[in-house]
């Protein structure tokens, strides 16, 4: 624990605050592509929140998605980007508050796409096919929402036995693998180490943009409707910062930062809003975090 969370100063004291907020906001990110580059995307939203809040913001990406739940749960977060299925696992532990969550660009909702891909070449049509010749499947890691939660009710809907006390036992799937992250899923589909794989459909849109995967190399079976990343507060921040900081994400217009962060605006969010997510991960055996991450 102490090594995961040394970046936001583990055994350090309760910070200080001014005018009711923190004078250092700690905000915790969870790694949907690799921890470098997504400290990186997210240095100018950084600096914008400092400005806007006038304090000091500091940026945590843990190497995985259960260790952003582990710094909220110790106390060592004040606010964290979360996927649907972290957030669902970290309120199981702590009071976390929903504040916002992106209205997606592609679809002009505050829900997104989780998708089933498969190699352009391949003779796969569906995720039925996948799963009835007993195919390799790649989930990314295994608290990610799109990557991880919706692709296997996808498979599980398919005709997949996954068992809920062993997340790789899925037959008659031959074999499933977690990559820990979607970059990582996509590159292994088209290596052809795997058959199919799970990955947030507007993630592999980028990768497109970047150049990181050639345009059409991937082929998309299926979707499915996700809820947005939830932006969550921890139950030690007061309500008046939970506010300035919702009021924030509410406030943006640059429309450079919003690309950055994947969205169109912003909007509210409850824990409602998450009730399919929390109901859907209780059911495939995801609502606690993995042992040891």
């Amino acid at each position: 624990m102490c090594l995961l969370l040394l970046a936001i100063g583990c055994g350090s004291g309760h910070h200080g605050h001014q005018n009711g907020m923190p004078t250092t906001l700690r905000v915790g990110i969870i790694p949907n592509i690799s921890p470098e580059n997504q400290r990186a995307q997210y240095e100018p939203f950084r600096a914008y929140l400092a400005d806007r809040l006038k304090t000091d913001v500091e940026l945590f990406v843990a190497t995985n998605y259960a260790g952003v739940v582990s710094a909220l749960v110790a106390k060592k977060l004040d606010v964290a980007y979360l996927g649907g299925l972290t957030y669902v696992q970290a309120e199981a532990q702590t009071a976390v508050v929903p504040l916002v969550t992106e209205v997606d660009q592609e679809t002009g909702t505050p829900e997104y796409l989780s998708a089933v891909v498969v190699k352009a070449s391949s003779p796969y049509k569906s995720t039925k096919d996948v799963v009835a010749v007993g195919g390799k499947f790649a989930f990314g890691d295994v608290s990610s929402t799109s990557g991880s939660l919706y692709p296997r009710v996808m498979i599980v809907e398919a005709g997949a036995r996954c068992d809920v006390g062993d997340l790789t036992a899925c037959p008659p799937l031959s074999s499933i693998s977690f990559t820990g992250g979607h970059d990582a899923t996509a590159q292994a589909v088209l290596s052809g180490g795997v058959d199919a794989g799970g990955i947030e459909l507007r993630i592999l849109h980028r990768l497109e943009k970047q150049g990181s995967v050639a345009k059409g190399a991937l082929r998309v079976v299926e979707t499915r409707q996700v809820m947005g990343y939830p932006w969550v507060a921890s139950p030690d921040l007061n309500a008046s910062s939970r506010k300035a900081v919702a009021d924030a994400f509410l406030a943006i217009r640059d429309p450079k930062l919003l690309d950055l962060m994947r969205a169109k605006s912003y909007a509210a969010v409850t824990a409602t809003d998450y009730a399919e997510v929390r109901q859907q991960a209780t059911a495939l055996g995801l609502l606690t975090p993995p042992r040891g991450q």
